[in-house]
């Protein structure tokens, strides 16, 4: 997969997670996964359509899922992924990624993103894609992962 379908990805991250206050964000590695993701505790998937379709499957442990949506809510504590957690990690979900397809727009590359659906627990989601390239980030010294599955390639 070419690089350019990778970095708008992690560009968005590191432009929005600074707009809700969380400052501490590490790129990790770079690595190639199969189509099985396996939950750290959260998993969001946004499906991708358009110039280039797929799937990106954004994944977190649920410590960093109530820590992301505490601050984005202000700082209001959170005990739990309750329904209102849920909602601000799917929101966050869909900010990285109509960031991302700004960025996409920018190139030339038109794309348009589905609903975001969060799972949590112990499980494993089936990428739309043999191979998936996982960008792993630290947030706040928590793991977030972003596992990009495309399949297609128009542009």
């Amino acid at each position: 997969m070419d690089v350019k379908y990778i970095n708008p990805f992690f560009a968005s991250l590191t432009n929005i997670m600074p707009q809700l206050g969380i400052q501490n964000i590490k790129k990790g590695k770079l690595s190639v996964k199969s189509k099985f993701i396996k939950s750290q505790g959260v998993l969001i998937n946004v499906g991708v359509v358009g110039d280039i379709k797929g799937n990106i499957i954004y994944g977190t442990t649920v410590e960093c899922a109530k820590k992301i949506a505490s601050s984005m809510m202000m700082g209001m504590p959170v005990e739990e992924l309750d329904e209102m957690a849920q909602s601000a990690i799917s929101e966050l979900t869909n900010m990285l990624t109509a960031n991302a397809s700004t960025v996409f727009s920018e190139e030339g590359i038109s794309i348009d993103i589905s609903t975001p659906t969060l799972m949590y627990g112990d499980f494993t989601a089936t990428a739309s894609t043999a191979k998936v390239i996982c960008v792993e980030m630290l947030i706040e010294d928590l793991p977030f992962e972003i596992n990009i599955a495309i399949d297609k390639v128009l542009a």
